[in-house]
């Protein structure tokens, strides 16, 4: 199973809205052929695992990182293809609340099935997709590279660059893991980035938040929508003027109510999940991370910690707005791992 969620990684930014989804046939404790999920629309991993095994899947053990599917979708189902290539037993690590009963319906069929494998990674493996089907919006992934002390650029608005290249390297390949990443018009105009992925992508998307609709014309963002489109959230206090603009270069404007004169995130992620973005990462800037925050919509955080120390009362924190009065109301993060990369370190943790 440990080498079912190693392929299953595989498919990782390649596949959503599906899950991932690792396969490996056995027989007599030897592996006979293996498969994953590699593109949204393509073959499911059990397809590729027994078509691989070339007629050899006859009273194998079928062992798999998520229940196999029991209903027509873009592929038939996957449970039909267990059954005619004579499989003898399927292990699934956990289970799919879309697959229709997959391993009800195969051990009616008079295959012995098994549930609950290495179900704990297998659950972490597919976070997004798991939110998704209970909260119907995206799972929020904040990310920040600071100074010790909080800060995310020096009272002179220096941010270039808190940590190593070897870090920036890690945290600009998120981009390729999840579905969309949004920041605040404050980071397009100081900034001007362009926020695309490493690699070419089936889908990937842009957000900006801008209640006023200042985002220049000549900002990079809004280039390259052949390979990332944009879209930007705005208020009824938008520059009527630039709304047009922007339709005519073919952006999308989603205006939003307004509330404390801010984009509603909630009529954001609503929006987003009805485009089926399962993970949507916030880069920032610290106003707009805090509003997440308040919201209690951040469902993990990475956070990129430079050995260097910045101060100054006027120098910018990852976490900016209001704040909390007290000690209980404080979001907790439970630290999930810490590791080093070149002179930095990256904590990662979930919001509690």
């Amino acid at each position: 199973m440990k080498l079912a969620l190693r392929l299953a990684k595989k498919g990782e930014g390649k596949v959503s809205p599906n899950p991932m989804v690792g396969a490996v046939l056995t027989k007599k404790e030897e592996v006979i052929a293996t498969g994953y999920h590699r593109y949204f629309g393509g073959p499911h991993a059990e397809v590729e695992a027994i078509e691989k095994a070339k007629g050899e899947a006859q009273g194998t053990t079928l062992y798999v990182s998520l229940e196999p599917c029991n209903y027509y979708g873009k592929t038939p189902p996957c449970t039909e293809k267990i059954i005619q290539a004579g499989i003898k037993k399927v292990i699934a690590a956990t289970s799919d609340p879309t697959s229709k009963g997959g391993l009800t319906h195969m051990a009616r069929e008079g295959i012995e099935t098994e549930l609950g494998v290495c179900q704990e990674e297998a659950k972490k493996l597919n976070e997004a997709f798991f939110n998704y089907l209970r909260k119907k919006r995206p799972f929020v992934i904040v990310k920040a590279a600071i100074s010790l002390d909080g800060k995310i650029a020096t009272p002179g608005g220096e941010s270039k660059w808190i940590t190593g290249e070897k870090s920036r390297r890690f945290a600009h390949s998120l981009r390729d893991k999840v579905d969309a990443i949004l920041v605040g018009i404050n980071t397009v105009i100081k900034d001007d980035p362009s926020l695309l992925p490493p690699s070419s992508r089936r889908r990937f998307v842009r957000i900006i938040l801008d209640s006023k609709l200042r985002i220049p014309l000549e900002a990079r963002l809004l280039n390259d929508q052949e390979k990332a489109g944009t879209f930007i959230f705005t208020t009824w206090q938008a520059n009527k003027k630039r709304l047009e603009e922007l339709k005519e270069k073919g952006i999308k404007v989603v205006v939003t109510e307004a509330k404390q004169e801010k984009v509603s995130l909630k009529e954001v992620l609503k929006k987003l999940g009805e485009l089926e973005i399962m993970s949507l990462l916030v880069e920032g800037g610290g106003e707009v991370i805090a509003s997440f925050f308040e919201e209690k919509r951040v469902d993990k955080v990475f956070l990129f910690l430079a050995s260097r120390i910045i101060g100054g009362k006027e120098a910018p924190t990852w976490v900016e707005g209001k704040g909390v009065n007290l000690l209980k109301e404080t979001p907790y993060i439970s630290i999930d791992s810490l590791k080093k990369i070149g002179g930095d370190y990256l904590l990662q943790g979930y919001v509690k």
